[in-house]
Protein backbone atom coordinates (compact mmCIF):
# COMPACT_ATOMS: atom_id res chain seq x y z
CA UNK A 1 0.00 0.00 0.00
CA UNK A 2 1.34 3.43 -0.90
CA UNK A 3 2.00 5.69 2.08
CA UNK A 4 2.85 9.24 2.99
CA UNK A 5 4.59 10.34 6.19
CA UNK A 6 3.93 13.60 8.03
CA UNK A 7 6.05 15.22 10.73
CA UNK A 8 5.83 18.52 12.61
CA UNK A 9 8.89 20.47 13.72
CA UNK A 10 9.69 23.46 15.91
CA UNK A 11 7.06 24.93 18.20
CA UNK A 12 3.27 24.67 17.85
CA UNK A 13 1.09 27.16 16.02
CA UNK A 14 -2.69 27.32 15.57
CA UNK A 15 -3.59 25.24 12.53
CA UNK A 16 -1.11 22.38 12.89
CA UNK A 17 -3.89 19.81 13.22
CA UNK A 18 -5.83 21.46 10.39
CA UNK A 19 -2.90 20.96 8.02
CA UNK A 20 -2.28 17.37 9.14
CA UNK A 21 -5.97 16.49 8.88
CA UNK A 22 -6.40 18.14 5.47
CA UNK A 23 -3.32 16.41 4.05
CA UNK A 24 -4.56 13.11 5.47
CA UNK A 25 -8.10 13.41 4.13
CA UNK A 26 -6.99 14.15 0.56
CA UNK A 27 -4.46 11.30 0.41
CA UNK A 28 -6.73 8.79 2.18
CA UNK A 29 -9.34 9.41 -0.50
CA UNK A 30 -6.74 8.38 -3.09
CA UNK A 31 -5.99 5.10 -1.34
CA UNK A 32 -2.83 6.13 0.52
CA UNK A 33 -1.94 5.12 4.05
CA UNK A 34 -1.10 8.17 6.19
CA UNK A 35 1.62 7.76 8.84
CA UNK A 36 2.23 10.50 11.38
CA UNK A 37 5.70 10.71 12.91
CA UNK A 38 6.18 11.90 16.47
CA UNK A 39 9.17 13.97 17.67
CA UNK A 40 9.87 15.86 14.46
CA UNK A 41 12.97 15.03 12.43
CA UNK A 42 14.36 12.78 15.15
CA UNK A 43 11.92 10.16 13.87
CA UNK A 44 13.89 9.92 10.62
CA UNK A 45 17.14 9.14 12.41
CA UNK A 46 16.13 6.24 14.66
CA UNK A 47 15.39 2.61 13.97
CA UNK A 48 12.23 2.73 16.08
CA UNK A 49 10.26 5.88 15.26
CA UNK A 50 7.04 6.56 17.17
CA UNK A 51 4.23 6.55 14.63
CA UNK A 52 0.59 7.59 14.57
CA UNK A 53 -1.80 6.02 12.08
CA UNK A 54 -4.13 8.72 10.78
CA UNK A 55 -7.49 7.65 9.39
CA UNK A 56 -10.61 9.60 8.41
CA UNK A 57 -12.12 9.48 11.88
CA UNK A 58 -9.00 10.86 13.56
CA UNK A 59 -8.49 13.51 10.87
CA UNK A 60 -12.10 14.67 11.22
CA UNK A 61 -11.76 14.82 14.99
CA UNK A 62 -8.61 16.98 15.07
CA UNK A 63 -8.90 19.34 12.09
CA UNK A 64 -10.28 22.34 14.03
CA UNK A 65 -8.38 21.86 17.30
CA UNK A 66 -5.36 23.72 18.63
CA UNK A 67 -2.05 22.08 19.41
CA UNK A 68 -0.65 19.18 17.40
CA UNK A 69 -1.59 15.54 17.58
CA UNK A 70 1.92 14.80 16.30
CA UNK A 71 4.41 15.52 19.06
CA UNK A 72 6.87 18.20 18.05
CA UNK A 73 10.62 18.55 18.37
CA UNK A 74 13.39 21.03 17.54
CA UNK A 75 15.80 18.20 16.71
CA UNK A 76 18.34 19.29 14.10
CA UNK A 77 20.21 16.46 12.37
CA UNK A 78 23.96 16.72 11.88
CA UNK A 79 25.85 15.70 8.74
CA UNK A 80 26.84 12.55 10.63
CA UNK A 81 23.18 11.82 11.32
CA UNK A 82 22.47 11.93 7.59
CA UNK A 83 25.46 9.74 6.76
CA UNK A 84 24.98 7.10 9.44
CA UNK A 85 21.48 7.23 10.90
CA UNK A 86 19.00 8.19 8.19
CA UNK A 87 16.29 5.53 8.38
CA UNK A 88 15.71 4.69 4.74
CA UNK A 89 14.27 1.31 5.76
CA UNK A 90 11.26 3.08 7.26
CA UNK A 91 10.48 4.56 3.84
CA UNK A 92 11.11 1.29 2.00
CA UNK A 93 9.23 -0.97 4.42
CA UNK A 94 6.17 1.29 4.43
CA UNK A 95 6.33 2.17 0.72
CA UNK A 96 6.45 5.88 1.58
CA UNK A 97 6.15 8.04 -1.52
CA UNK A 98 6.00 11.47 0.12
CA UNK A 99 7.38 13.11 3.26
CA UNK A 100 5.33 16.12 4.38
CA UNK A 101 7.08 18.44 6.83
CA UNK A 102 5.24 21.14 8.75
CA UNK A 103 7.21 23.89 10.47
CA UNK A 104 8.99 27.23 10.44
CA UNK A 105 12.34 28.48 9.15
CA UNK A 106 14.50 25.87 10.88
CA UNK A 107 12.15 23.08 9.86
CA UNK A 108 12.13 24.43 6.30
CA UNK A 109 15.93 24.57 6.24
CA UNK A 110 16.15 20.96 7.43
CA UNK A 111 13.49 19.96 4.88
CA UNK A 112 15.77 21.46 2.25
CA UNK A 113 18.65 19.29 3.51
CA UNK A 114 16.40 16.21 3.45
CA UNK A 115 15.33 16.99 -0.12
CA UNK A 116 18.95 17.39 -1.22
CA UNK A 117 19.97 14.19 0.55
CA UNK A 118 17.18 12.19 -1.08
CA UNK A 119 18.05 13.58 -4.51
CA UNK A 120 21.79 12.93 -4.13
CA UNK A 121 21.14 9.34 -3.06
CA UNK A 122 18.47 8.78 -5.71
CA UNK A 123 15.77 7.90 -3.20
CA UNK A 124 12.37 7.97 -4.97
CA UNK A 125 10.65 9.95 -2.20
CA UNK A 126 9.09 13.37 -2.68
CA UNK A 127 9.30 16.05 0.03
CA UNK A 128 6.87 18.97 0.42
CA UNK A 129 7.02 21.51 3.24
CA UNK A 130 4.10 23.43 4.77
CA UNK A 131 5.27 26.82 6.15
CA UNK A 132 4.22 27.45 9.76
CA UNK A 133 5.14 30.01 12.38
CA UNK A 134 3.29 32.49 14.54
CA UNK A 135 6.29 34.78 13.92
CA UNK A 136 5.22 35.25 10.26
CA UNK A 137 8.87 35.40 9.26
CA UNK A 138 9.11 32.88 6.40
CA UNK A 139 9.74 34.66 3.08
CA UNK A 140 6.45 33.92 1.32
CA UNK A 141 5.62 36.05 -1.75
CA UNK A 142 3.19 38.97 -1.86
CA UNK A 143 3.13 39.41 1.90
CA UNK A 144 1.11 36.22 2.42
CA UNK A 145 1.10 35.17 6.08
CA UNK A 146 2.48 31.97 7.48
CA UNK A 147 -0.27 29.85 8.95
CA UNK A 148 -0.86 30.32 12.66
CA UNK A 149 0.16 33.97 12.63
CA UNK A 150 -3.33 35.43 12.36
CA UNK A 151 -4.77 33.14 15.05
CA UNK A 152 -1.89 33.90 17.41
CA UNK A 153 -2.24 37.61 16.69
CA UNK A 154 -5.96 37.46 17.43
CA UNK A 155 -5.45 35.69 20.75
CA UNK A 156 -2.59 38.05 21.58
CA UNK A 157 -4.89 40.95 20.79
CA UNK A 158 -7.37 39.72 23.41
CA UNK A 159 -4.64 39.62 26.06
CA UNK A 160 -3.09 42.94 25.03
CA UNK A 161 -6.48 44.71 24.95
CA UNK A 162 -7.24 43.51 28.49
CA UNK A 163 -3.84 44.80 29.60
CA UNK A 164 -4.53 48.22 28.11
CA UNK A 165 -7.93 48.30 29.78
CA UNK A 166 -6.24 47.53 33.09
CA UNK A 167 -3.79 50.37 32.43
CA UNK A 168 -6.67 52.79 31.83
CA UNK A 169 -8.64 51.59 34.83
CA UNK A 170 -5.77 51.61 37.32
CA UNK A 171 -3.73 54.40 35.70
CA UNK A 172 -0.68 52.17 35.51
CA UNK A 173 1.94 51.33 32.91
CA UNK A 174 2.62 47.87 31.49
CA UNK A 175 5.54 46.45 29.55
CA UNK A 176 4.33 43.68 27.24
CA UNK A 177 6.64 41.31 25.40
CA UNK A 178 5.44 39.32 22.39
CA UNK A 179 7.03 36.31 20.72
CA UNK A 180 9.04 36.80 17.56
CA UNK A 181 12.55 35.39 17.51
CA UNK A 182 13.80 36.95 14.28
CA UNK A 183 11.18 39.53 13.33
CA UNK A 184 8.63 41.85 14.92
CA UNK A 185 5.51 40.91 12.93
CA UNK A 186 3.58 39.52 15.90
CA UNK A 187 4.45 42.37 18.27
CA UNK A 188 3.62 44.94 15.61
CA UNK A 189 0.38 43.20 14.63
CA UNK A 190 -0.91 42.87 18.18
CA UNK A 191 0.10 46.41 19.13
CA UNK A 192 -1.53 47.91 16.05
CA UNK A 193 -4.76 46.03 16.75
CA UNK A 194 -4.85 47.54 20.26
CA UNK A 195 -3.52 51.04 19.50
CA UNK A 196 -0.53 50.64 21.77
CA UNK A 197 1.24 54.00 22.10
CA UNK A 198 4.72 52.45 21.90
CA UNK A 199 6.08 49.47 19.97
CA UNK A 200 9.71 48.38 19.81
CA UNK A 201 10.74 45.80 17.20
CA UNK A 202 14.24 44.90 15.95
CA UNK A 203 13.51 46.21 12.44
CA UNK A 204 13.20 49.77 13.79
CA UNK A 205 16.97 49.77 14.29
CA UNK A 206 17.80 49.77 10.60
CA UNK A 207 19.99 52.89 10.84
CA UNK A 208 21.56 52.51 14.25
CA UNK A 209 22.92 49.85 16.58
CA UNK A 210 20.33 48.40 18.91
CA UNK A 211 21.08 48.86 22.61
CA UNK A 212 19.18 48.37 25.84
CA UNK A 213 19.48 52.08 26.62
CA UNK A 214 17.81 53.03 23.34
CA UNK A 215 14.96 50.58 23.92
CA UNK A 216 14.31 51.91 27.42
CA UNK A 217 14.59 55.54 26.28
CA UNK A 218 11.93 54.90 23.64
CA UNK A 219 9.51 53.71 26.33
CA UNK A 220 10.40 56.67 28.56
CA UNK A 221 9.72 58.93 25.58
CA UNK A 222 6.20 57.50 25.37
CA UNK A 223 5.57 57.89 29.11
CA UNK A 224 6.68 61.54 29.09
CA UNK A 225 4.74 62.35 25.92
CA UNK A 226 1.53 60.93 27.37
CA UNK A 227 2.09 62.88 30.58
CA UNK A 228 2.27 66.02 28.45
CA UNK A 229 -1.02 64.90 26.88
CA UNK A 230 -2.58 64.50 30.34
CA UNK A 231 -2.60 60.70 30.10
CA UNK A 232 -1.16 58.86 33.11
CA UNK A 233 -1.34 55.31 31.82
CA UNK A 234 -0.22 53.21 28.90
CA UNK A 235 1.51 50.10 27.65
CA UNK A 236 4.58 49.44 25.56
CA UNK A 237 4.89 46.39 23.32
CA UNK A 238 8.43 45.03 22.87
CA UNK A 239 9.27 42.16 20.53
CA UNK A 240 11.38 39.44 22.11
CA UNK A 241 13.41 39.50 18.90
CA UNK A 242 15.30 42.56 20.09
CA UNK A 243 17.38 40.17 22.21
CA UNK A 244 18.61 38.45 19.05
CA UNK A 245 19.81 41.78 17.70
CA UNK A 246 21.62 42.83 20.87
CA UNK A 247 25.36 42.29 21.04
CA UNK A 248 26.78 39.89 23.61
CA UNK A 249 27.97 42.89 25.63
CA UNK A 250 24.46 44.37 25.66
CA UNK A 251 22.90 41.06 26.71
CA UNK A 252 25.40 40.80 29.56
CA UNK A 253 24.45 44.33 30.57
CA UNK A 254 20.88 43.13 31.03
CA UNK A 255 22.11 40.76 33.72
CA UNK A 256 20.46 37.73 32.12
CA UNK A 257 22.37 34.58 31.17
CA UNK A 258 20.67 32.55 28.46
CA UNK A 259 20.89 28.89 27.61
CA UNK A 260 20.81 28.01 23.90
CA UNK A 261 18.76 25.52 21.88
CA UNK A 262 19.95 22.99 19.25
CA UNK A 263 19.91 25.67 16.56
CA UNK A 264 22.10 28.07 18.55
CA UNK A 265 19.24 30.41 19.46
CA UNK A 266 18.96 31.90 22.97
CA UNK A 267 16.15 30.06 24.75
CA UNK A 268 14.06 33.16 25.25
CA UNK A 269 11.13 31.13 26.51
CA UNK A 270 13.01 30.34 29.71
CA UNK A 271 13.10 33.96 30.87
CA UNK A 272 10.49 36.71 30.95
CA UNK A 273 11.55 39.43 28.54
CA UNK A 274 8.74 41.61 29.86
CA UNK A 275 10.16 41.21 33.37
CA UNK A 276 13.63 42.21 32.22
CA UNK A 277 12.46 45.34 30.42
CA UNK A 278 10.01 46.30 33.15
CA UNK A 279 12.82 46.12 35.72
CA UNK A 280 15.21 48.11 33.52
CA UNK A 281 12.50 50.69 32.85
CA UNK A 282 11.74 51.17 36.54
CA UNK A 283 15.43 51.71 37.25
CA UNK A 284 15.53 54.41 34.59
CA UNK A 285 12.35 56.09 35.82
CA UNK A 286 13.70 56.10 39.37
CA UNK A 287 16.90 57.71 38.14
CA UNK A 288 14.84 60.41 36.41
CA UNK A 289 12.57 60.85 39.47
CA UNK A 290 9.50 60.08 37.38
CA UNK A 291 6.90 58.51 39.64
CA UNK A 292 5.69 55.70 37.39
CA UNK A 293 5.59 51.97 38.13
CA UNK A 294 5.53 49.37 35.40
CA UNK A 295 4.16 45.83 35.36
CA UNK A 296 5.32 43.04 33.03
CA UNK A 297 3.10 40.85 30.84
CA UNK A 298 4.38 38.06 28.59
CA UNK A 299 2.53 37.06 25.42
CA UNK A 300 4.04 33.80 24.31
CA UNK A 301 3.24 30.18 25.02
CA UNK A 302 -0.38 31.00 25.84
CA UNK A 303 -1.12 31.75 22.18
CA UNK A 304 0.73 28.94 20.39
CA UNK A 305 -1.90 26.21 20.92
CA UNK A 306 -4.92 28.47 20.64
CA UNK A 307 -7.88 27.22 18.60
CA UNK A 308 -7.42 28.44 15.00
CA UNK A 309 -9.64 31.29 13.84
CA UNK A 310 -11.67 30.93 10.63
CA UNK A 311 -8.89 32.46 8.50
CA UNK A 312 -6.36 29.79 9.51
CA UNK A 313 -8.90 26.96 9.36
CA UNK A 314 -9.54 27.83 5.72
CA UNK A 315 -5.93 28.74 4.90
CA UNK A 316 -4.51 25.55 6.46
CA UNK A 317 -7.11 23.42 4.69
CA UNK A 318 -6.09 25.00 1.38
CA UNK A 319 -2.42 24.24 2.05
CA UNK A 320 -3.18 20.69 3.11
CA UNK A 321 -5.10 20.06 -0.10
CA UNK A 322 -2.36 21.95 -1.94
CA UNK A 323 0.20 19.36 -0.85
CA UNK A 324 -1.82 16.73 -2.70
CA UNK A 325 -2.03 18.90 -5.82
CA UNK A 326 1.72 19.57 -5.86
CA UNK A 327 2.53 15.90 -5.29
CA UNK A 328 0.38 14.89 -8.25
CA UNK A 329 2.26 17.44 -10.37
CA UNK A 330 5.55 15.79 -9.42
CA UNK A 331 6.78 18.64 -7.23
CA UNK A 332 9.38 17.96 -4.55
CA UNK A 333 11.85 19.94 -2.45
CA UNK A 334 9.38 22.80 -2.21
CA UNK A 335 7.01 24.65 0.10
CA UNK A 336 3.31 24.76 -0.65
CA UNK A 337 2.14 28.30 -1.23
CA UNK A 338 -1.45 29.54 -1.55
CA UNK A 339 -1.74 33.01 -3.11
CA UNK A 340 -4.36 35.66 -2.32
CA UNK A 341 -6.63 34.21 -5.03
CA UNK A 342 -6.50 30.75 -3.47
CA UNK A 343 -4.29 29.28 -6.20
CA UNK A 344 -1.74 26.69 -5.09
CA UNK A 345 1.87 27.08 -6.17
CA UNK A 346 5.21 25.48 -5.40
CA UNK A 347 7.83 27.68 -3.75
CA UNK A 348 11.15 25.90 -4.17
CA UNK A 349 13.41 26.01 -1.15
CA UNK A 350 16.52 26.31 -3.33
CA UNK A 351 15.21 29.63 -4.67
CA UNK A 352 14.87 31.28 -1.25
CA UNK A 353 17.71 29.72 0.73
CA UNK A 354 20.97 31.40 1.60
CA UNK A 355 23.47 30.13 -1.03
CA UNK A 356 26.21 29.66 1.60
CA UNK A 357 24.42 28.33 4.70
CA UNK A 358 21.43 26.71 3.00
CA UNK A 359 19.16 28.26 5.64
CA UNK A 360 15.91 30.03 4.87
CA UNK A 361 16.35 33.74 5.71
CA UNK A 362 13.63 35.30 7.88
CA UNK A 363 11.19 37.83 6.44
CA UNK A 364 11.51 41.14 8.27
CA UNK A 365 8.88 43.78 8.95
CA UNK A 366 9.12 46.41 6.21
CA UNK A 367 9.29 49.55 8.34
CA UNK A 368 9.08 51.71 5.21
CA UNK A 369 5.66 50.32 4.32
CA UNK A 370 2.82 52.84 4.49
CA UNK A 371 0.84 50.85 7.08
CA UNK A 372 3.84 50.80 9.43
CA UNK A 373 4.80 54.43 8.91
CA UNK A 374 1.19 55.53 9.35
CA UNK A 375 0.98 53.74 12.67
CA UNK A 376 4.28 55.20 13.85
CA UNK A 377 3.37 58.73 12.83
CA UNK A 378 -0.34 58.81 13.68
CA UNK A 379 -0.97 56.48 16.61
CA UNK A 380 2.25 56.10 18.58
CA UNK A 381 3.15 58.66 21.28
CA UNK A 382 6.72 59.90 21.71
CA UNK A 383 8.73 63.06 22.18
CA UNK A 384 9.36 65.19 19.10
CA UNK A 385 11.31 68.47 18.78
CA UNK A 386 8.06 70.38 19.39
CA UNK A 387 7.90 68.78 22.87
CA UNK A 388 11.43 69.56 24.02
CA UNK A 389 10.65 72.62 26.12
CA UNK A 390 7.65 71.10 27.90
CA UNK A 391 9.42 67.77 28.39
CA UNK A 392 12.26 69.37 30.38
CA UNK A 393 10.09 69.19 33.50
CA UNK A 394 10.54 65.41 33.33
CA UNK A 395 13.88 64.85 31.58
CA UNK A 396 16.86 67.25 31.48
CA UNK A 397 17.83 66.29 27.93
CA UNK A 398 14.60 65.60 25.97
CA UNK A 399 16.44 65.27 22.66
CA UNK A 400 17.87 61.96 23.93
CA UNK A 401 14.31 60.66 24.20
CA UNK A 402 13.21 61.83 20.76
CA UNK A 403 11.95 58.58 19.18
CA UNK A 404 13.10 59.30 15.65
CA UNK A 405 16.39 60.76 16.80
CA UNK A 406 17.10 57.61 18.85
CA UNK A 407 16.62 55.56 15.68
CA UNK A 408 18.59 58.01 13.54
CA UNK A 409 15.54 58.50 11.34
CA UNK A 410 15.99 62.26 11.21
Amino acid sequence: MKSIAILTGGGPAPGMNTVVASVAKTFLRDGFRVIGLHSGYSALFTTQPRVQEIDFLLADEIFNKGGSILKMSRFKPTDEDFEKRFNLDFFRDNNVKLLVTVGGDDTASTANRVAKFLTEHQYPIANIHVPKTIDNDLPLPEGRPTFGYNSAKDQGRIIAAAVMEDARTSENWFVVSAMGRSAGHLAMGIAAACHYPMVVIPEFFNKTEITIEKIINMVVSCIVKRKLMGINYGAAMISEGVFHSLSDAEIKKSGIHFSYDEHGHPELGKVSKANIFSDLLERKLKELHIGVKSRPVEIGYSIRCHTPIAFDLTYCSQMGMGVYQLYNKGCTGCMVYVDHMGDVRALYLRDIQDPVTGKIPPRQVNVEANKIQSYINDLMDYITPADYEAARQYVPNPEEYDFKRILNWQ
